[in-house]
């Protein structure tokens, strides 16, 4: 019987297996009755970080040893000659799901407790620096629900489980600026209805602190914003995202969608610019011999201003092997699948290295 094939990819932005184990159960059957293959999460993240976790812990646990611990960080970036602006960061996607993002709800692993983090921008609060690669100046934050993967992994007894979003520092705290001044509320605003008058970006500053008159002086105006947001850095950020300007603004009911739109046309990748994939896996390994063994996993690939970015090779090639697979017989179950056995990523793992797409390793005992 011949296979219609979905290979269905992830960046770095993606929800988690979550989603796609609960799909998996309940539409698998139909799937497999019906010949066709739906290979979930083989992108980027998720995708290739599935892969070189699950092949560092098949290598462990056939030399005896147990995983105690894995943390894991993947961001897209760009290049760091390409960051200098407030967020450090640009859209290759809709800034809307990275907004979003920043709002929402995680929940980890760390030293056996289960950490929970609220929805609405306490996950801003939760950023810590990263120094895995001392020549980037990194942050990183929670990434959704990483629980599930104890048992995705097969790492039950692992303390701590963790997987994270990685930024350049300077992002959470613009971000918290945008959190504080209410430019990234999802609810309708009055102000912003699009068939209402027309405001500018100051004036909509000006309604969202509250003050009645928007002819505000302009160094009165900032200090009104210093004492929302509590820092006169992000008062900066604010002025130097443009949003202290007297353009008119494109009312799309929502701070939220407001603020996207102005950001896609503010943030965006320039001719000759170039992007950045960093991924980081922090493995602690217990070894028979009761050594400790810190295990790092590091992908760090720069997109060609003339060819591909980072990102549409790292979610595009491992997509495209997997089909491939699919259609050459390598790969032959049928139903939801998930990229966790050897026979799928060994493979993979092993042709992206073909396309330029592999990992070095670190190692430090404990």
């Amino acid at each position: 019987m011949s296979s219609t094939v979905f290979s269905i990819s992830g960046s770095s932005s993606s929800s988690s297996s979550s989603s796609s184990s609960s799909s998996s159960s309940s539409s698998s059957s139909s799937t497999v009755a019906a010949g066709i293959t739906v290979l979930n999460e083989i992108g980027l993240d998720p995708g290739i970080d599935h892969l070189l976790a699950l092949e560092c812990f098949d290598d462990v646990r056939k030399a005896g040893g147990k995983i105690e611990s894995f943390v894991s960080w993947c961001g897209g970036l760009p290049a760091p000659e390409c960051s200098f602006n407030p967020l450090r960061y640009k859209f290759s996607w809709s800034p809307k799901g990275a907004l979003l993002n920043t709002l929402a709800p995680a929940k980890y692993h760390r030293d056996g407790q289960e950490v929970e983090i609220s929805g609405g921008g306490d996950l801003m609060s939760a950023v810590q620096s990263l120094d895995f690669l001392p020549g980037f100046a990194l942050e990183g934050f929670p990434n959704r629900d990483s629980t599930i993967y104890r048992e995705l992994y097969g790492i039950q007894n692992a303390s701590t489980v963790l997987r994270g979003t990685i930024r350049f520092k300077g992002f959470s705290d613009t971000i918290q600026a945008l959190q504080y001044l209410g430019l990234i509320d999802p609810n309708p605003h009055p102000i912003l209805h699009p068939n209402g008058p027309d405001i500018t970006w100051r004036v909509l500053i000006c309604n969202l602190l509250g003050l009645a008159n928007d002819k505000i002086f302009f160094e009165n105006l900032k200090r009104k914003i210093a004492e929302r947001v509590n820092s006169e850095e992000r008062v900066q950020a604010i002025e130097d995202l443009g949003l202290l300007e007297e353009d008119l603004v494109l009312k799309l009911n929502t701070p939220l969608d407001t603020l996207t739109h102005y950001l896609s046309k503010k943030l965006f990748y320039e001719k000759n610019e170039r992007d950045l994939v960093i991924l980081r896996h922090d493995i602690g390994v217990l070894w028979p011999d009761n050594k400790r063994e810190a295990k790092g996993i590091n992908l760090v690939l720069y997109g060609d201003v003339k060819g591909h970015s980072a990102m549409a090779r790292t979610v595009g090639y491992p997509a495209a092997i997997a089909v491939k697979m699919i259609l050459d017989g390598e790969i032959q179950q049928r139903g939801m699948l998930l990229p966790f056995t050897p026979d799928i990523y060994r493979p993979i793992l092993h042709r992206l290295k073909a396309e330029g797409v592999e990992s070095f390793e670190t190692s430090r005992w404990l």
